[in-house]
């Protein structure tokens, strides 16, 4: 993706300044931040990012993403911790996504860890 195109979670900064930096290897500051670059992966068909964010413990072997899924917007709608000080977070997120044939949201309040100056995704209860 070009660096000065905006961002895929919706931000408002450039993808250069925003995601692209943690998708080529940087930590991500803060819990929110981890989970916006994980949107973004999700958004431009990164799973190797996704497999890499996500936790150890939790991690699946591998992860294959539906090529005609488009996810196009995240509304983050809460956060609990998950700053640069903390060990654990809760991001809660709606994010928009379709296809050519249908549309929808996920609802998701996710659980994140920070171990040795990293944030990973652990897991996520969807709502229903």
């Amino acid at each position: 993706m070009d660096p000065v195109s905006r961002c895929p979670c919706l931000s408002g900064n450039p993808y250069g300044e925003c995601c692209g930096p943690l998708h080529a290897g940087a930590a991500a500051p803060t819990a929110e931040r981890l989970m916006r670059s994980r949107f973004s992966a999700f958004a431009l068909g990164l799973p190797e990012y996704l497999l890499r964010s996500w936790h150890p413990s939790t991690r699946p072997a591998t992860l294959e993403l539906d090529p005609d899924q488009r996810w196009t917007r995240l509304d983050i709608t809460a956060t609990q911790a998950g700053g640069p000080f903390d060990s654990r977070g809760t991001v809660a997120f709606r994010a928009w996504w379709r296809t050519d044939t249908d549309r929808g949201t996920l609802e998701e309040t996710s659980d994140f860890v920070r171990e040795q100056g990293r944030w990973f995704y652990l897991d996520g209860v969807v709502a229903s």
